[in-house]
């Protein structure tokens, strides 16, 4: 009565080579998972605001720059030059006022209307950069 999955005498061996292959395949398999994770790193964002931590009112408030429908740019309100106007030396000139008077750190807020034309945005965008404004962030229009 031969039976059984044993050799002749009786003996059950133990395969190493399929459990090698496994151990192979999840060591690769895990080598290679490990390689793609992506690391997570945290932004560093300043959303402008008129208030610091401690409640009391910043010495340099945002000057905010508002493009209407019709291409007209206003400075805290204030128009500036004409709405053809594309070197904008009036606005440039008010710009570089502010970061004599305020520093680098004077946050400029660029909010176009929706129906603005994005040619007058960039026309803002290279007067903001032509007057040194460094800390420039976009936001809604009040108009």
């Amino acid at each position: 009565m031969g039976g059984g999955g044993g050799g002749e005498e009786g003996e059950f061996g133990l395969q190493i080579a399929p459990i090698l292959d496994l151990l192979f395949v999840l060591l690769i398999f895990f080598m290679s998972s490990a390689g793609a994770q992506i690391k997570e790193a945290e932004l560093g964002i300043k959303i402008p605001g008129g208030k610091t931590a401690a409640g009391q009112v910043e010495e340099n408030p945002p000057a905010q720059l508002d493009i209407n429908a019709f291409g007209q740019v206003f400075l805290n309100q204030t128009p500036m030059d004409t709405p053809n106007s594309k070197e904008m030396n009036g606005l440039k000139a008010e710009l570089k006022g502010l970061i004599a008077k305020f520093g680098e750190k004077q946050p400029v807020i660029i909010a176009p209307a929706s129906s603005a034309r994005h040619e007058r945005v960039v026309d803002v965008l290279n007067a903001c950069s032509a007057a040194g404004v460094k800390n420039l962030a976009f936001g809604t229009s009040s108009m």
